[in-house]
């Protein structure tokens, strides 16, 4: 077993394209993308209207890759969009895809 971090990101779906680029960008090997929905301190999201839905990406990585790509979608989005972060401890059977 390897361990690494899981980062699970909460956003708005109009910055996907966006986001998918700057994870090329800052060497993300992989990453899964689904549509989200539900309600915070921005209201009720729902995942029927695009300019209104949500998504969570799920990334799994090392722990400095996690550090710093927390880092980087803070300083980059927070200011201007709906985002949450939040990371876990997981194992992987394979280090190799991570």
């Amino acid at each position: 077993m390897w361990n690494k971090k899981l980062v699970t990101i909460v956003t708005e779906k109009a910055i996907e394209s966006n986001l998918e680029d700057s994870f090329k960008d800052w060497g993300i090997k992989g990453y899964t993308i689904t549509d989200a929905r539900g309600k915070g301190n921005r209201g009720v999201r729902s995942a029927v209207w695009d300019q209104a839905a949500n998504i969570r990406i799920e990334v799994v990585t090392d722990g400095k890759m996690a550090e710093l790509l927390c880092e980087r979608l803070k300083a980059e989005y927070y200011d201007n969009y709906a985002m949450i972060l939040f990371t876990v401890d997981v194992q992987t059977l394979r280090d190799d895809k991570f």
